[in-house]
């Protein structure tokens, strides 16, 4: 999906009709800086994440002035103002609230660096397609391009991190910008915007319109055309002649099931002619992982029966999902015996890019797959795959999720199925990245989307924790998860105060095997045992004095595994933040693994799963380290 052009023409925002005011302060003269605040108010921005600085001093101020004035009858804040320790913490915390969600997250940093700390969470959101807004600072117009204080080329650096970047040179374009931005980050592959916004743009004074948009229209035609997207009569009966053909059919759902409102309608075709299903790490959740028919995760660390079972269909159907390297790292060892591949997503430079498919369609996967279901029933369609999900049920019978189960070590596999036992699949999970979130994300459950968070695409350490602040404020009656690593905990340490500091009840669940696992895992496989500064067991770093210092009262290790099930249990019943460290066996692996450029038929399963057969790791038992991660 192309970005949208600038554009210096104004469009009338949808719902004015003839242009008539409908904002109560429409009309006022105010400064720019109101004029955000005001129209991230209509936008329906509840929270705003970010730290200040002097060029996005007056946006800040226009913040504490619109509170003061509009402030709740029990003293809320009607556009609570959340401070991080860092810029890169509020675009985690902007990401964590728009994931749980599917809200747009806003977060506002000044310009130069605090910019620039806000790189990596906008590509991370670019990667996995979730909307936010960033707002930031930036020296005043005059002062552009002479390397003043604090001064950076936002538009440079983030124009290939985002989905699109504003800088707003005329003022009196302003509100219409900030508009447009949210109408762009949630709009079709849902993605991040930033709006570059000179400090002298936010002092300017002028007249509020109330409403308005810029005029993006190619964009808008574009995303029209996508919403209207129907299935044709012959298109759809294409599908069902590929369907009424297959014996052995797979769904394989990506998170634009998630993003595009499609988890019910694929949920509802699954169920209807009885189709097995398998997600991406982004699709946990897009089927409850609970249901008969799902075959949980599939992929370089899925579940052998879901990457079984992708080996033998004979028919892919997949929603939402990109055919990346996790799951195809060779596009054509990938579901080998499939006679068609069938893709549905909304963005059509990811059909074909990866793997090539027999039938396809460009749209919103929920209305997609409501379209396709309709005309199933029509048709009377009513298959019988009752074979091949026995077939199924055998491969998950046969080659289960297992692990170590003796021995005096805490297997980090136990830690997850206890805590899955707990929350039943019913609470916000989010992650750092490493061997964890491959734990998380094969041994919980997830009965609705939404409740999963994880750097997908980027796999960013340091994400976890500020997600699940965000997540917070989303869903403030939720029971809301950060299962951590010591490295990727240690990346954003200083969010465990802003947890306290707004008196959060997240829980932070430390998995500590000091180093960075996954790192030594692939050392240990493909680098001949060569740990090279992946252990970190002689850092000295304290995690429950860090968690104490910080206001935890609820502040715990545990390393005797006859403590595990009492020590979760009252982790997760605090009242409150609540931090829990668990020492875990460091040399445990993440298993099963494909390894770079293998198929699934080369699937390592480690010494608890049975697999189908021993595979040949690369050539000799080894991969060139060129191919690793």
């Amino acid at each position: 999906m192309q970005d949208p052009a600038p554009s210096t023409e104004l469009d009338q925002a949808p719902g004015q009709p003839g242009g008539q005011p409908s904002h109560p302060r429409a009309g006022e003269r105010m400064s720019g800086a109101e004029m955000v605040v005001e129209v991230l108010a209509q936008e329906g921005v509840g929270t705003v994440f970010g730290y200040s600085g002097g060029a996005i001093l007056p946006t800040y101020d226009a913040i504490f002035r619109y509170n003061e004035r509009e402030r709740a009858a029990d003293g809320a804040d009607p556009m609570p103002l959340i401070v991080p320790a860092n810029e890169q913490g509020a675009g985690f915390m902007a990401a964590g609230y728009a994931r749980s969600s599917g809200e747009v997250g806003v977060f506002l940093v000044t310009s130069g660096p605090g910019a620039t700390n806000t790189v990596t969470p906008i590509r991370d959101c670019m990667a996995d397609s979730v909307p936010v807004v960033c707002i930031t600072g930036q020296v005043a117009r005059g002062a552009m391009g002479t390397d003043a204080f604090q001064e950076a080329p936002i538009v440079n650096i983030m124009g290939n991190c985002a989905k699109h970047v504003f800088l707003v040179t005329r003022p009196e374009q302003l509100e219409e910008t900030i508009r447009t931005a949210f109408e762009v980050a949630r709009s079709g592959r849902p993605g991040p915007v930033v709006v570059d916004l000179p400090k002298d743009v936010q002092n300017w004074v002028g007249e509020f319109k109330g409403s308005g948009v810029l005029g993006i229209r190619g964009y808008r035609q574009r995303m029209e055309a996508l919403r209207q997207t129907e299935i044709s009569e012959r298109k759809a009966r294409q599908f069902f002649e590929m369907l009424e053909k297959a014996r052995r059919p797979l769904l394989y759902i990506g998170g634009g099931a998630i993003h595009g409102d499609g988890s019910e309608a694929v949920s509802a075709f699954a169920r209807e002619y009885g189709i097995p299903s398998v997600s991406t790490v982004m699709g946990l959740g897009a089927v409850d992982t609970k249901d008969p028919l799902h075959l949980h995760m599939l992929g370089m660390h899925g579940t052998a029966y879901a990457n079984y079972a992708v080996e033998d269909c004979d028919f892919i159907i997949a929603v939402g999902s990109r055919f990346d390297d996790r799951v195809a790292a060779k596009a054509e060892l990938f579901a080998p015996q499939a006679e068609h591949v069938a893709h549905i997503d909304i963005d059509a430079a990811e059909i074909g890019k990866v793997k090539r498919v027999d039938w396809s369609h460009v749209g919103e996967a929920g209305h997609a797959m409501e379209q396709l279901l309709a005309y199933g029933r029509s048709m009377g369609f009513g298959p019988d795959y009752s074979r091949w999900a026995a077939h199924c049920d055998k491969l998950r019978d046969k080659h289960p999720m297992a692990f170590k189960e003796d021995g005096a070590l805490i297997q980090p596999q136990a830690v997850m199925r206890t805590l899955n036992e707990i929350t039943g699949g019913e609470a916000i999970i989010s992650t750092g990245v490493g061997q964890h979130q491959m734990w998380a994300a094969q041994y919980l459950d997830f009965r609705r989307p939404r409740l999963w968070m994880t750097s997908g695409s980027m796999g960013t350490m340091g994400f976890g924790l500020p997600a699940a602040i965000g997540a917070q404020f989303a869903n403030p009656g939720a029971l809301v998860v950060d299962v951590d690593g010591d490295g990727s905990l240690r990346m954003n340490l200083g969010e465990m105060e802003t947890v306290t500091t707004y008196g959060l009840p997240v829980k932070i669940l430390l998995l500590n095997n000091n180093g960075d696992g996954m790192v030594r895992q692939w050392q240990k496989l493909y680098f001949n045992d060569r740990f090279s500064a992946s252990d970190k067991s002689l850092h000295r770093k304290d995690f429950i004095k860090a968690a104490e210092a910080d206001g935890f009262a609820f502040a715990r290790r545990i390393s005797d595994r006859d403590e595990l099930q009492a020590g979760l249990q009252a982790f997760i019943d605090f009242d409150g933040p609540a931090f829990l460290e668990v020492m875990i066996d460091p040399d445990a692996g993440v298993y099963p693994m494909v390894g770079p450029g293998m198929g699934y038929k080369q699937m390592v399963t480690g010494d608890y799963i049975p697999g189908r057969e021993v595979p040949e790791i690369g050539k000799g038992g080894r991969v060139d380290p060129s191919e690793a991660f």
